[in-house]
């Protein structure tokens, strides 16, 4: 299958380091947000979105102009109705706001929003239903569209925690991207690693990006065995590091994951895919098959190009490469007319 060359992941684009997914003290985590930023950007990050709890909060006054708070908060919706239950099920999402400003509590609940200070609750813009949030899949695509359409883009974390079916989460609309990987949550179980699910979503035709995330709390020191911060995170592949610019990119999907590994460019050229990244020691296509191309090198080596032939049949395209600490690099994935 000859193609023209398409470059998917530009070599030209800058790269900003994203902890996409964290909680500081203003729901349940141990960090203040000024002290989340000034770790974070200690620890060679250029974005934090603090996504407390139901709690949403403009952090501008926190940027610089090498630094960008991202506003956003995480809502969650259970089977149990209000109490925490660790043998049912219940749905996180990441609303990651269009206008810097935008504080938009959507669908009001009393039963999920218990951070929030009373009097800033009672002067907050709210939207949608207000009273009991009902753990269904009409309910929760409802939600979905009324964030939506509230100015959010709104993202689907740790599958694994949250216990839904494959079914369950295939039959959501309009979600932008899936939390493939979660440091915190994989800390916890070692089995936070959503790309079975993504590929399932991809196979079906859902056109949705990729981000990762800490998900951290800060309960514990740097060093500690459940220390939660500077594992997964996602990059942005922005114009610049204002804010709408970098909104642009995630709303794009200008993004890949990674615990370490770069990628440079990804570009798809006279029926070949061709992946160029930091020094690698094996490389995946993944494509809607059951054999995705695989690519290893031998012991001891490595390689910074990589290439793969395309197949008529593919439906997509995704990315992945390991390096020699086994740490890796996932792409989203890309459709055939985004390439063809």
């Amino acid at each position: 299958e000859k193609t023209m060359k398409k470059i998917l992941i530009s070599p030209e684009k800058k790269q900003y380091k994203a902890n996409l997914h964290s909680h500081s003290t203003m729901s349940d985590g141990k960090l203040t947000p000024a002290q989340l930023k000034e770790t974070y950007k200690a620890h060679g990050y250029d974005i934090l979105a603090v996504t407390d709890h139901c709690h949403p909060c403009a952090h501008g006054e926190l940027s610089e102009p090498d630094f960008l708070m991202l506003t956003g908060y995480e809502v969650y919706i259970r089977e149990s109705g209000g109490p925490f239950d660790p043998f049912k099920s219940e749905i996180h999402l990441n609303l990651f706001a269009r206008d810097p400003m935008n504080e938009t509590l959507i669908c009001y609940d009393p039963r999920y929003v218990k951070y929030i200070p009373q009097d800033r609750l009672a002067a907050m813009k709210k939207v949608g239903d207000e009273g009991a949030r009902e753990y269904s899949r009409e309910y929760i695509n409802k939600f979905i569209e009324i964030a939506v359409v509230s100015g959010y883009l709104v993202a689907y974390n740790h599958p694994f925690w949250s216990m839904e079916s494959e079914a369950d989460v295939l039959a959501l609309r309009n979600l932008h991207s899936l939390e493939l990987r979660n440091t915190g949550s994989y800390n916890a179980n070692r089995l936070e690693c959503g790309e079975m699910l993504y590929d399932a979503m991809l196979r079906r035709g859902m056109r949705l990006g990729v981000h990762a995330g800490d998900d951290n709390h800060n309960r514990y020191p740097e060093g500690h065995v459940w220390f939660d911060s500077f594992g997964w995170y996602t990059v942005v592949l922005a114009d610049s590091l204002s804010y709408p610019d970098v909104f642009a990119a995630i709303e794009a999907k200008d993004t890949y994951v990674s615990n370490g590994p770069i990628i440079k460019s990804l570009y798809v050229e006279d029926g070949k895919v061709i992946v160029e990244c930091s020094a690698a020691e094996e490389a995946y296509l993944y494509c809607g098959s059951k054999e995705p191309g695989a690519k290893r090198m031998p012991k001891g080596q490595t390689a910074e190009r990589f290439e793969f032939k395309l197949d008529e049949r593919m439906k997509y395209i995704r990315v992945s490469v390991y390096d020699a600490e086994g740490r890796a690099a996932n792409t989203r994935g890309f459709f055939r007319d985004e390439w063809a």
